[in-house]
Formats: C-alpha cells, sequence, structure tokens
C-alpha cells in the first residue's frame, strides 16, 4: 500500500478492526518513511456475470430494485428489502466465488423473499422461473402449502393426513 502523502510504496498495519456489518476490514497504516498515519477499507469484490456475457459490481441496491417490484401492495418495508439484500449478498459471499452468474443471483433471491412475503414470492418466481401456466402457479402455491403443512385433503375422511399429491 503506498503511502498518500509521500508515495512511499510500503506501510506498516497498525490496527485492524471489522466493519459493523462484517463485509470489511478497516486498518489503521503508518507510512515508515514520513511515519504519517491513514486509513484503508478492504472489501472482497464480488462481481455479477450478466447473461450477455458482461461483469458488473454486485449491487445490493439492484438487489432491492428487483424485489420492490415483486412486493408493491405487500406489507414489506424498506428496512426488510434492505435486510433482504443483505441476506441475498451473504450467501452469495460465502459460496466463495468472486464472480456469480446472474442466475444464482435469482436463487439465492427466492428463499428469503419466500420467507419475507409468500405473495411477493409467487410474483418474483413466475417471472424469474418463467411460468407459462396455471400448472407453474399450481404447483408453487402446492409447494408453499407442504410447507406449512396445510395442503388441503382430497376428501372428508383423509383430513389432517397430510401434503397430498397432485397429479
Amino acid at each position: 500500500m503506498h503511502c498518500p502523502f509521500c508515495r512511499h510504496p510500503d506501510s506498516r498495519v497498525v490496527d485492524s478492526r471489522t466493519s459493523d456489518d462484517g463485509s470489511s476490514i478497516r486498518r489503521r497504516r503508518q507510512c515508515p518513511s514520513c511515519h504519517r498515519r491513514f486509513t484503508t477499507i478492504e472489501t472482497a469484490s464480488l462481481s455479477v456475470v450478466k447473461r450477455s456475457g458482461a461483469t458488473e459490481p454486485f449491487s445490493r441496491e439492484k438487489i432491492a430494485n428487483g424485489v420492490r417490484k415483486a412486493c408493491q401492495g405487500r406489507p414489506v418495508s424498506e428496512d426488510d428489502l434492505a435486510l433482504l439484500a443483505q441476506k441475498v449478498e451473504e450467501t452469495l459471499r460465502t459460496a466463495g466465488s468472486a464472480e456469480i452468474d446472474a442466475y444464482e443471483i435469482g436463487l439465492a433471491i427466492l428463499g428469503p423473499l419466500r420467507d419475507l412475503d409468500e405473495v411477493a414470492y409467487l410474483r418474483f418466481a413466475s417471472v424469474y422461473q418463467a411460468f407459462d401456466s396455471l400448472e407453474d402457479f399450481e404447483t408453487a402455491i402446492s409447494g408453499l402449502r407442504a410447507e406449512h403443512g396445510d395442503e388441503p385433503a382430497t376428501d372428508a375422511e383423509g383430513a389432517g393426513a397430510g401434503p397430498t399429491a397432485a397429479s
């Protein structure tokens, strides 16, 4: 790390601390030449590989904006969207890759969005997974019902028997 004051090509780390959300490290450095101190912030870069092959930096704001459309008219706050975007980023970073395919980001959104609001989840999934028939919606809704354990019974005697097989 070059000293920003005298441009000496080296510096010594005096103190290191992680940021509040753990996504970056703040380092206090001292130049061995001019003895002045300065601060650096280190973050691991995360790039998104688009369908076209182009890459761009990962953006939590883009995640929130994409999900915001699915949440229109739903009881979801801006804080909820910010938290969802943070969860998605954490999930992607734990994968350990510096480049993430755009499709993988969509998959990482589905789980936290399902937990946040099921109607918004269905809206997002219908576009993201290209639902093209009512059966696609029925399958997604059946999956949500099975998770809750409230799949409707097929007859009066089967009530309470749990999820049933459709088709």
